[in-house]
């Protein structure tokens, strides 16, 4: 027979877990629904990211530059997110993690004059 005993500690704590996403989700909710604060009037409904109503529907198509430039943005992220953890292991990995590194910045190099000579970073 197998003791499961050894997994309460887990048990209780994803239980806690799980009880504190439940309060930080509806705790707010039920302090808003209490106060009156779900009652939107025509103040709250108005435009409040740019100041002024917008000027076509919202459900339009974007520009496909916006998604170029995001996974741009997105690759380069995860370029810097890889350089740290290499950065603190080159004792370690040697000139094998060097060289690694140097083909990965590299490739990506090579992938930003790519998108530079196409106009993928041109706004007009």
């Amino acid at each position: 027979m197998v003791d499961l005993s050894q997994y309460l500690p887990i048990l209780i704590f994803l239980f806690i877990a799980a009880g504190l996403s439940a309060l930080f989700v509806f705790l707010p909710m039920g302090v808003a629904w209490l106060t009156g604060a779900h009652q939107p009037d025509a103040e709250k409904l108005s435009e409040y990211e740019c100041g002024f109503p917008a000027f076509e529907d919202p459900r339009s198509q974007f520009d496909v530059r916006f998604y170029l430039v995001a996974i741009l943005f997105i690759i380069f992220d995860l370029e810097a997110a890889f350089l740290f953890p290499w950065a603190v292991s080159l004792d370690m990995t040697g000139w094998t993690g060097w060289i690694t590194m140097m083909v990965f910045l590299g490739e990506l190099a090579i992938g930003l004059a790519y998108a530079w000579k196409i106009g993928a970073l041109d706004w007009e």
